[in-house]
């Protein structure tokens, strides 16, 4: 293993990390909704989502699957209609007096992980990201297997870090959201997210 690389490659990759996008959109969501447990359930979906994205990458079958790249057209497109559906959803949902909103109950968890699953999987320019991001970091000097799987591990970890991260501090948000104006206005914070994470979906372009 090149350690200069790989050090280079965890820096970059921790940045563009930190960026939001679509899932921390949905995991902060979930948090301020429903508290970390379910924002941790959300990342866990997420997780495994990338998890699958990140072997086909390292198999090398990211720029074979560009030939589906019709097929994943539709499946972005299902996502941003999924996403803007969550968004309306939340953008709607009433408040509830303050002695109640204990009572507030979460999505189940598997549903949960289901949904961020599949929003992570709708997102097909990441494959192509992937192809076109790993290797620059790569030693041709070395066997490009093992360094590619050391990548992959190491990218999945800092994103599960990060995700998290960003789980806690919507939940710690949802604590200070007790009024029902409070909540209306959460409700609109995390509508508006996940709608805008949405519109970032559909403005993606196909290479």
């Amino acid at each position: 293993m090149n350690w200069t690389l790989f050090s280079a490659f965890v820096a970059a990759t921790a940045l563009l990390i930190v960026i939001p996008g679509p899932n921390v959109m949905l995991v902060v969501s979930r948090s301020m909704r429903f508290g970390v447990k379910a924002g941790l359930i959300t990342v866990a979906g997420t997780a495994f989502a990338l998890a699958q994205q990140l072997a086909i990458t390292a198999l090398g079958l990211a720029s074979a699957m560009a030939i589906l790249s019709d097929g994943f057209e539709v499946l972005r497109w299902l996502g941003v209609a999924y996403l803007v559906y969550l968004g309306v959803q939340a953008f709607r949902e009433k408040p509830v007096p303050p002695e109640a909103a204990a009572a507030v109950t979460a999505p189940r968890a598997g549903r949960m992980f289901l949904q961020a699953a599949f929003v992570a999987w709708t997102n097909p320019k990441l494959l192509a990201f992937y192809a076109a991001f790993f290797p620059q970091f790569l030693d041709p000097g070395l066997p490009a297997g093992p360094q590619l799987w050391a990548m992959c591990g190491a990218f999945l970890l800092i994103a599960v870090l990060f995700d998290s991260a960003y789980a806690v501090i919507g939940g710690r948000l949802l604590g200070a959201v007790k009024s029902e104006r409070a909540q209306r206005i959460r409700n609109r914070i995390t509508g508006g997210m996940l709608i805008a994470a949405g519109a970032g979906l559909a403005l993606v372009r196909r290479n």
